[in-house]
């Protein structure tokens, strides 16, 4: 539904855009090193002078070296070091470029590796929701699908998912259009649980893998609308305070445009997807699929040596924009869904 949600009105929601320029330009993967490479964190007690090891002028000459090479030069390279081959010249540069500032700095420090240090856990989260074919400006988006796919950051692998499809109460017919867009039939969604009762079960399934308590999280999505839009809309609807733990989330296409350099118009599903090498696998549109291949692109970007963070929030119905200078949190322990009254 990704390409769908960027022409979804947003009148009939108290959410407020903040100016996506600026936001992309405070956003960066993490902290920007020679020739446009991300470092490591540093600590605040850290000064700028630890920028001048001679470890970041290694990076450096390397990035140039990268820099000049051709397409089929970097394919040879990547292959002679066992990394994957696939995609467009500007994202080989990119893993070339990681796995020899990953090498330089692990010979230097203790730190470095392979994996995400902020999270233990990725969960991606692609809702699928009522719609019209040209959705007028008062129509109420329900969620009708609820798909979670749970990311391993340390062993880089999707490891568990979990899908339940939602009864809409406010327009229960489903259009036509809905219908041939997401592939959920009515009867799908006559004989599933309204929203609440499904949200408990996702508030279950989260306790279960005691994500927040034992292990730290972080929910994921493709763009700002699934929480921003669809998950405020409906809790409004359902008359229940929004989840505590889908407050912040990341927002991969911010992420992968500031971690790739490309611009915002390159950051949808299909191009992420295309420009990575990947196919999409499954049925677009539906979510628990959609939601699948958004994780392949965190893998990949992940493996690529992006360090995922938080990058979005909403406070008083109104979306944010969260600095990489925040500190790092994990979402919250999750718990069962409370009335507004």
């Amino acid at each position: 539904m990704d390409e769908h949600k960027e022409n979804i009105h947003t009148k009939d929601v108290n959410v407020k855009m903040s100016n996506t320029e600026e936001d992309e330009k405070s956003e960066p993967c993490s902290r920007i090193c020679p020739d446009g490479e991300t470092a490591p964190r540093v600590s605040p007690s850290q000064s700028s002078s630890d920028f001048s090891h001679p470890v970041y002028k290694e990076i450096s000459l390397a990035n140039g070296h990268i820099n000049r090479m051709t397409k089929d030069e970097l394919r040879i390279k990547l292959a002679a070091l066992q990394l994957d081959t696939r995609g467009v010249k500007d994202v080989m540069k990119k893993r070339l470029k990681s796995h020899y500032k990953k090498q330089k700095l692990m010979q230097s420090t203790t730190e470095g590796g392979t994996t995400d240090t902020y999270y233990d856990y990725i969960c991606v989260v692609d809702f699928e929701a009522t719609c019209e074919e040209d959705n007028p400006s008062d129509f109420h988006h329900e969620i009708i699908e609820f798909p979670m796919v749970l990311i391993n950051t340390h062993t880089l692998e999707i490891v568990d998912s979990f899908q339940e499809y939602v009864k809409p109460e406010l327009n229960p017919q489903l259009s036509d259009f809905c219908v041939k867009l997401t592939g959920i039939t009515q009867k799908m969604v006559d004989e599933a649980d309204v929203f609440p009762a499904v949200l408990q079960r996702v508030v279950d399934w989260l306790q279960e893998r005691e994500l927040g308590t034992k292990y730290k999280y972080a929910i994921l999505t493709d763009g700002a609308w699934d929480m921003s839009k669809f998950l405020n809309i409906q809790c409004r609807l359902s008359k229940i305070r929004y989840p505590q733990f889908a407050k912040k989330w990341i927002n991969i296409r911010k992420s992968y445009g500031n971690f790739y350099k490309v611009p915002r118009t390159q950051t949808k599903l299909s191009t992420m997807l295309e420009k990575l090498g990947l196919k999409y696998e499954g049925r677009p549109h539906s979510g628990l699929d959609d939601s699948r291949n958004i994780a392949r692109i965190a893998l990949r970007m992940l493996q690529d040596g992006c360090q995922l963070r938080v990058n979005e929030r909403i406070h008083a119905g109104q979306l944010l924009s969260v600095p990489s200078s925040a500190p790092v949190e994990g979402a919250p322990a999750p718990h069962s869904p409370r009335s507004r009254d």
